[in-house]
């Protein structure tokens, strides 16, 4: 008797691409608290979303600056690119060009720092395939504020570990949410490449 196929398809390859990666103790605590210093002397602006046509101001309530390589961050740069390089080896195999925008440190303060809903991609943009996040601030100095990453309708609510990177693709939706008390810093990034195909 002929036995029946319940696919007629014969893939290649299976899908290996994680929903996340993360990395505890990218940086020490004195290392996270001389990222915040440098980053508040810089002085801060208004975060705003990638639709700058976006009327709905109440989507992202934070306060940034912008941080490179010329800010004597270049151990910054490498430490974190060194990491990129190893999760993403392990869990995307994503092709990369690198941090092409530089890092861009958040302030989210209580009561109503938060980022909502929204992917990190936007057509006529740098292609963004990876999206960083490090936790800069004692998650005992805070309420709040959680990072989450959906796959559904349920979140996987991300590590707050002071020092700890999260590492996902950047058509991931995710959001941070409202801070309940005191204030969260966290320095973000994207990791740019060829177009998806």
């Amino acid at each position: 008797m002929k036995k029946e196929l319940n696919n007629s398809s014969w893939n290649f390859y299976l899908d290996k691409v994680y929903s996340y990666a993360y990395w505890d103790n990218l940086f020490t605590k004195k290392e996270c608290e001389k990222i915040i210093k440098v980053a508040k002397k810089k002085g801060f602006i208004k975060g705003t979303t990638l639709n700058k046509t976006d009327v709905r101001s109440n989507v992202r309530s934070s306060d940034i600056t912008w941080l490179y390589a010329s800010d004597d961050f270049e151990w910054v740069f490498q430490r974190v690119t060194n990491t990129v390089l190893n999760l993403n080896d392990r869990f995307f195999k994503f092709d990369l060009f690198g941090l092409s925008e530089g890092f861009q440190f958040t302030n989210y303060k209580a009561p109503s720092g938060k980022y909502g809903k929204h992917i990190d991609r936007s057509i006529d943009l740098l292609v963004r395939k990876l999206s960083l996040s490090i936790q800069l601030t004692d998650p005992k100095k805070y309420e709040g504020g959680d990072l989450c990453l959906y796959q559904g309708e349920e979140a996987d609510v991300m590590k707050k570990e002071q020092g700890t990177l999260i590492l996902f693709p950047s058509y991931t939706l995710h959001e941070v949410k409202p801070i309940t008390k005191g204030e969260r810093n966290s320095l973000v990034s994207w990791v740019t490449g060829k177009q998806f195909k």
